[in-house]
């Protein structure tokens, strides 16, 4: 199995929506950004499958020596080779890279988070760092792409956060901040337990709308002479405030399971706003 096969049976193992934005990329995107997502599952899973914090650090900072590797031309792991294709024809930024790992590294320190802006801040690195590279693989002209990428990827962690609340309970993280859940009478306990309440119904109405504003945020940053090189990023932004829909039925309905799109329906947004565009 090649690096680039590897990756993209990381993808598809996966079953994420990112995996329906990127079916109609010319083929050397598709490699591209293809390796940018298998890398970050692969730092991701670091902290969400070793127990052990210890390890998981020193997974991370393989990951770290990893990097170095891709951009001095010798890596060993299939997705560093992947890209090690990639990184300099589209002049993918190391920093970049790091600070996903900066954020991943997060979650071994922080299970909650006190404001917004301190959750921002993570999103930021795990997200919204990942919209910038992502922008760089489909092409842009206008340095304006690059603000809008940012948010849409902010956006689309604040979907993953509402979308994984008790999923994320279990492990003892609590994304949402502390003062959202001071000011709707909510506690940690009412989170872990999955209780659902009037409050905990308006905590969680509150988080789709802060989540949907950066949508409507991101998309009015998309330049027209951009729009149609970044169309897999609108995909995704289809499939993901179809997803809050979804989740607004019953808000509170995350609290004990993973709400989700069917395959079909993610096919069909990606088709339909693929050539909408």
């Amino acid at each position: 199995m090649s690096p680039h096969e590897y990756c993209r049976a990381r993808a598809l193992r996966s079953g994420s929506s990112f995996y329906y934005s990127f079916l109609f990329l010319p083929d050397e995107r598709r490699r591209a950004i293809t390796a940018l997502y298998a890398f970050c599952r692969e730092v991701d899973d670091v902290v969400d499958e070793l127990t052990d914090r210890s390890a998981a650090r020193m997974k991370l900072a393989w990951w770290r020596t990893e990097l170095d590797a891709v951009y001095s031309g010798c890596p060993q792991h299939p997705v560093a080779r992947a890209l090690l294709d990639v990184v300099g024809p589209f002049g993918l930024q190391r920093s970049h890279f790091g600070e996903i790992i900066d954020g991943m590294e997060m979650d071994l320190d922080h299970g909650r988070y006190t404001d917004f802006t301190a959750l921002r801040a993570y999103c930021h690195r795990v997200a919204g760092v990942v919209g910038l590279l992502s922008a760089t693989i489909f092409g842009y002209r206008d340095a304006q792409t690059l603000d809008y990428a940012h948010d849409l990827g902010i956006a689309f962690q604040l979907t993953n956060i509402i979308r994984d609340v008790g999923e994320d309970a279990r492990r003892d993280r609590i994304y949402l901040p502390q003062e959202d859940l001071a000011r709707y009478g909510v506690s940690d306990a009412d989170i872990m337990t999955g209780r659902t309440s009037p409050n905990m119904r308006e905590l969680m109405r509150f988080q789709i709308a802060r989540a949907r504003s950066f949508y409507q945020q991101a998309l009015g940053r998309l330049p027209d002479t951009d729009r149609r090189a970044q169309r897999a990023g609108l995909v995704m932004a289809a499939i993901y405030q179809r997803l809050l829909d979804e989740i607004e039925t019953d808000a509170c309905a995350v609290l004990r399971a993973k709400v989700s799109l069917t395959p079909v329906t993610k096919l069909w947004l990606a088709w339909k706003t693929w050539f909408a565009a």
